[in-house]
C-alpha cells in the first residue's frame, strides 16, 4: 500500500463534504507532479486529507476507491482524476505547524513542496501523522 495526501480548500470541498458525498471524483489537478501522483495511486491506498488555506490541517484519511482516468472536466488527455472515499475522520486534526515542528516529518513533501496539491507521503510520515491525530 502506498501513502498519499491530497489539498483541499474547505470552502470549496470539505472534509465534511467528503463524508456526506461518500465518494467523489479528484478534478481539476492541473499541476504535472501533482498528476503524476494521481497516475501513480491504487485501489485500497490511503491519502490524507488536508485543509489548505482555511484550517492548514490533515482533518481525515480516504481511500482509493477508483484509479486514474481522463478527467472529464477538461478535454485535454494530460490530465486525471481519481475517485476518493472516506475512510476515517483524524479525532485530533493535525496542524501544518505541528507537522513542521516535528523531526521526522521535516522531509514530509507537504513541508518541502508546500504548493503541490497531490503528494507522496511515506508509511513512516502516515503513521507519524495518525499518532498525532489520535489514531
Amino acid at each position: 500500500m502506498n501513502y498519499w495526501l491530497v489539498k483541499s480548500e474547505p470552502f470549496k470541498y470539505s472534509w465534511d463534504q467528503l463524508q456526506k458525498d461518500k465518494k467523489t471524483m479528484w478534478d481539476g489537478v492541473r499541476n504535472y507532479a501533482a498528476r503524476n501522483n494521481l497516475k501513480a495511486m491504487k485501489k485500497g491506498d490511503h491519502v490524507l486529507f488536508y485543509h489548505s488555506n482555511e484550517g492548514l490541517a490533515v482533518v481525515g484519511i480516504a481511500t482509493v476507491s477508483k484509479e486514474s482516468w481522463q478527467d472529464p472536466t477538461t478535454d485535454d488527455p494530460n490530465w486525471v482524476v481519481v475517485e476518493l472515499k472516506p475512510l476515517k475522520s483524524i479525532p485530533e486534526p493535525v496542524t501544518l505547524a505541528a507537522i513542521k515542528q516535528t523531526p521526522s516529518l521535516a522531509e514530509m513533501q507537504l513541508v518541502r513542496l508546500s504548493r503541490l496539491s497531490v503528494s507522496a507521503v511515506t508509511e513512516a510520515e502516515y503513521k507519524t501523522v495518525l499518532k498525532m491525530g489520535g489514531l
